[in-house]
């Protein structure tokens, strides 16, 4: 079951060395604690949790959204925009993994209404540069906000260690060949 769950994930795993991270070979009784939280009970606990975190996580901005008649989607392309600034259409199809019809009904919404801007790129008419106005950046704002907060309180109650576990988990549960999307901070690649 190990084996099977964490190939799953995507995790390089071997019969005879089990390697996490891709660092470090683990102690046979690091591999016994591993493996009690690899019960069936403690995965749809873990599952229950994210459940309830996305939830929670979720909830506040999603009532800020539907004051503005938004949705997750547009706070997805906000939000991407912003961390991106000058990011095309096709990086964000990129990154998001919807359709063009679901990202163009949703980017329409957001350039109708002043959220984004959309300019034809000088270099390649082509291409369509996005970035968000006055407006749009003052929503990811509060979006953002709601959401930090959230994250901040979790983490000062947690401790240090707690928060590098629960990021090297959630990187873990990103498809392998997504990962290097997340930069820890800079633009996301391709």
């Amino acid at each position: 079951m190990l084996l099977r769950f964490l190939s799953g994930l995507g995790i390089y795993v071997n019969k005879t060395d089990l390697f996490f991270w891709g660092e470090s070979v683990m102690s046979e009784s690091t591999e016994n604690e591993l493996n009690a939280y690899l019960s069936d009970e403690e995965l749809r606990q873990a599952l229950e949790l994210l459940f309830f975190a996305y939830r929670d996580f979720t909830g506040e901005p999603d009532a800020i959204l539907a004051g503005d008649g938004f949705g997750r989607a547009h706070h997805r392309v906000i939000y991407f925009v912003k961390r991106n600034p000058g990011i095309t259409v096709n990086r964000l199809l990129g990154i998001l993994k919807i359709t063009k019809q679901s990202l163009s009904r949703v980017l329409g919404q957001l350039v109708r209404e002043g959220y984004i801007n959309q300019e034809t790129d000088a270099g390649d008419r082509r291409r369509r540069i996005l970035a968000l106005t006055d407006k749009g950046d003052a929503l990811e704002g509060r979006l953002t906000d709601c959401q930090s907060a959230r994250i901040g309180r979790a983490y000062k109650a947690a401790g240090a260690e707690a928060v590098q576990g629960f990021k090297a988990v959630l990187t873990q549960i990103i498809n392998a060949d997504d990962r290097a999307r997340f930069t820890g901070g800079g633009p996301h690649t391709d």
